[in-house]
């Protein structure tokens, strides 16, 4: 069975408790990595310059502690292979609905269930959506 690292562990426990459940129940069946929870605003602002956000701190759901936000990617890490990240979150989207856990994909901004349509794709984010 997959397990996170400690470096994994270190990053997921500075997510809400919703996101940390969904996580560890995911982990039972998908081996994938923890990237990021909580970032700074320093952190923030480099992920926003280089592209793989769309916004500055604190307006990312990253900034809160603890973050409502979360990136991940399957393990080994491959970039190129998309189509991985988009069975993980297959993985993620179901277990948040059997935790009653409402959780938003970066690859599907508006849950239409359709990729194709969205203009920033970020295949390994997760947030919680707002309450």
């Amino acid at each position: 069975m997959p397990r996170f690292s400690k470096r994994s562990l270190d990053a997921l426990s500075t997510c809400d408790p919703r996101l940390q459940m969904v996580c560890h129940l995911v982990i039972q069946h998908f081996d994938f990595t923890v990237l990021e929870g909580y970032r700074n605003e320093e952190d923030q602002n480099k992920a926003f310059e280089a592209g793989l956000s769309q916004l500055k701190y604190p307006h990312s759901k990253h900034n809160s502690i603890p973050a409502r936000a979360v990136c991940i990617a399957p393990y080994p890490v491959d970039w190129k292979k998309k189509l991985e990240f988009v069975y993980l979150a297959g993985y993620m989207m179901m277990a948040a609905g059997l935790l009653g856990v409402k959780l938003k994909w970066g690859g599907d901004w508006n849950k239409n269930m359709h990729i194709s349509d969205e203009r920033f794709l970020d295949l390994g984010h997760f947030e919680l959506e707002d309450d």
